[in-house]
């Protein structure tokens, strides 16, 4: 029974597919609506796919550059010859996964809305059935290039010792991963600038300025800032947690070694990653609501689904662990646990601070009626006090799942517990990545409405199903952050396992100190907490820069183009799209490339111990800082909505000016920077791991 379990990857990966392609037909099945709503959505679709190409051209020549680099490293014999291959698959398939997302993202918008002049709950389940085609195909090809990548490497080296065996494809495996880190950084980053650019160009000048509501079709930047929907929330997400996902079991799997449980070890987060899938799809099932639903009820329909899912995995996850690992192992399946429940908490905790249903976002709303400088302090203050509860959660996760898994003898054991939490935590990613995925579609599908002109309780229910996936949204990034930072102690871990090894086989002792007191290690710790800010720093400004040019070209159509703000004229909504797209291209690079050759400078400097440092310090202060972010903005997002909804006076009173710009402020804070900083832990600690072989030899210090 045991050697069969491993096959639950590929199964499960085949499965996701091909519910890919059942939920693909079962959107497009419902029809577009009128010529006006057919023909916003197709500008839509046109500016997102043409983002999207440039974006893939533009970082092709820095994966090409990489593929060669990584060939003169197997060349110099630090890397196995797979390796390049692993790491060009993995960007690859990250690509791809959020190539098709958004896709399907542009289509299920308009049927959404067109849905909606049905019913609200028809609306849902188009927006559902859209994002879920986000969620699985990103679950699927994950586990099927793991998969590919475990089956044949394990074919190529059958001549060699399990043990050896396993370092190999776990090693490669970790290059897939790295590959993924860094196509979904390029992605988040450049679809993030791309997104609030637009979206804070549309709300300064359109809201504040002009005095027209949102998704007004006289705003030159509402078709860019929709656009910017799909290419940063949908493309950018689906790359993010792909590289999450992955991350996660490839890191896990890296562990069994060091933890002693051989290829069963690496069985276990493969075969749990394919039953998350099926119980993903099974709870998909349960996701539908009535007539006239209030917030609380459609947020209820939704988790009803994800709950489904967890239970699911709660009660196979026991007897998987059992047949692999034994009886005497079994605290892994309560690790498991831990992280299920670590995920759940996560999602609460965020939407308490989040949603407008509860005391801290209404205390930003109700800031915001003595102006704009007050609602920015209380959105502050906001997500710095979400730190504490998230904080409390993640230790209480990492130290419970240690123990249960035997830390408390062995520290491998441990460290193995940890990862299984984090892969537990991911094993429902295809249901929680599709409620996410399901928010820039509700948010689009308003936006059409608004623009097509359609009747009121058109606009209710699009509203509605927008505000909900606000909710979503930001639980979807809490997720994200949680998952990184559970997925990064065990790469930390990972990385840690390889210098040993390589040592081992490099015949080297290592007399390694990573006490704090080290200097090396104090270096890399001062050094890896300052890298998430210099980070945020950079893609703030890229936003500030684009968001400039956006206004300026808002206010000049305003002035320039005669019967605009009347409704007699058409914006040029392309000039928009295009200053947007060429602003994000060009300034996603820089961050990125740092991000990639921060850890092997580092490294080569201060050496293995330094590089701990920076793991370890960028960890800290990289989950702080996303947190932080993505709740403020979250909150500031939120009152303005609920504002918009009537309370403190409504749209077009001083309090909803004030709550528009604690939006704008909160806006590249939460879908630029909070995103983005999960992918930069993961990716430094790949890089780091990938690298590893080189930095021992050549290290100054």
């Amino acid at each position: 029974m045991a050697q069969y379990l491993i096959y639950l990857a590929p199964v499960s990966a085949l499965v996701a597919l091909v519910s890919v392609v059942y939920f693909w037909r079962t959107v497009m099945k419902h029809d577009e609506g009128t010529l006006e709503m057919i023909e916003i959505a197709q500008a839509i679709r046109i500016g997102a796919r043409a983002y999207l190409r440039r974006q893939y051209l533009t970082v092709i020549t820095f994966f090409l550059a990489m593929f060669v680099v990584l060939y003169i490293f197997v060349y110099l014999g630090y890397l196995n010859v797979f390796v390049p291959w692993a790491f060009i698959s993995g960007a690859g398939f990250s690509a791809l996964a959020g190539f098709v997302g958004m896709t399907m993202a542009t289509h299920a918008n308009v049927r959404t809305a067109n849905a909606a002049r049905n019913s609200l709950n028809t609306a849902l389940r188009v927006a559902f059935a859209g994002g879920a085609v986000t969620g699985l195909i990103v679950v699927g090809l994950g586990l099927l290039d793991l998969s590919f990548w475990y089956f044949f490497l394990n074919w190529f080296y059958r001549g060699l010792g399990e043990t050896a065996r396993i370092q190999i494809i776990t090693s490669t495996m970790l290059n897939f991963g790295m590959g993924a880190s860094a196509m979904a950084l390029f992605a988040r980053v450049g679809g993030g600038i791309y997104t609030k650019a637009a979206d804070v160009g549309a709300d300064l000048v359109g809201k504040v300025e002009a005095g027209i509501p949102e998704d007004d079709p006289r705003n030159p930047a509402v078709i860019a800032d929709n656009v910017g929907d799909n290419v940063g929330d949908i493309a950018g997400l689906g790359a993010d947690l792909y590289e999450s996902y992955v991350g996660a079991i490839v890191a896990t799997c890296a562990l069994a070694v060091a933890a002693g449980f051989g290829m069963a070890g690496v069985t276990v987060p493969l075969a749990l990653a394919g039953l998350g899938v099926l119980a993903s799809i099974f709870g998909m099932r349960f996701v539908e609501t009535g007539e006239e639903a209030s917030q609380k009820q459609l947020l209820s329909a939704l988790r009803k689904g994800v709950f489904v899912a967890a239970a699911i995995i709660a009660i196979v996850t026991l007897p998987v662990v059992v047949t692999l690992l034994g009886w005497s192992n079994v605290g892994m399946y309560f690790a498991v646990l831990f992280g299920l429940l670590c995920g759940i908490g996560i999602g609460l905790i965020t939407e308490y601070y989040t949603s407008a249903q509860y005391a801290a976002t209404k205390r930003v709303a109700e800031s915001a009626t003595t102006g704009h400088a007050t609602v920015v302090i209380q959105g502050l203050a906001v997500g710095m006090g979400s730190l504490g509860p998230f904080t409390f959660l993640i230790v209480a996760t990492i130290i419970a799942s240690y123990y249960v898994a035997g830390g408390g003898t062995s520290f491998n054991l441990g460290l193995y517990g940890i990862g299984l939490a984090a892969v537990g935590m991911l094993s429902t990613l295809g249901i929680t990545l599709t409620t996410d995925a399901y928010g820039p579609i509700a948010d689009n599908a308003g936006g059409i409405a608004e623009m097509s002109n359609q009747p009121p309780v058109v606009r209710e229910r699009t509203d509605a199903l927008d505000s909900l996936g606000n909710t979503t949204a930001a639980t979807g990034k809490g997720f994200c952050i949680g998952s990184a930072a559970l997925a990064a102690l065990a790469l930390i871990a990972a990385y840690r396992d390889q210098v040993f090894l390589i040592a081992n086989d490099l015949g080297l002792d290592l007399a390694l100190d990573f006490s704090v007191l080290n200097t090396n290690v104090l270096a890399g710790l001062l050094l890896g907490s300052m890298l998430p800010f210099v980070f945020s720093a950079m893609t703030m400004t890229a936003v500030g820069r684009s968001a400039q040019r956006i206004v300026e070209e808002v206010r000049r159509q305003f002035r320039d183009i005669t019967g605009l703000l009347e409704g007699t004229a058409k914006p040029d909504y392309a000039l928009c799209v295009d200053i947007c797209t060429q602003a994000a291209l060009k300034e996603m690079v820089l961050p990125s490339v740092i991000a990639v050759l921060s850890p092997i400078a580092v490294g080569l400097i201060f050496g293995v111990e330094g590089v701990v440092g920076l793991l370890g310090g960028g960890l800290l202060s990289g989950i702080a800082l996303a947190v932080f972010t993505g709740n403020a903005g979250g909150a500031w997002d939120n009152a303005k909505k609920y504002i918009e909804e009537g309370h403190y006076g409504g749209k077009g009173s001083l309090a909803h000016h004030a709550a528009v710009t604690g939006d704008t402020v909160g806006d590249p804070l939460k879908d630029t920077v909070g995103p983005s900083l999960d992918i930069l832990i993961k990716l430094i600690s790949m890089v780091s791991v990938v690298f590893a072989s080189f930095i021992i030899q050549n290290h100054l210090f």
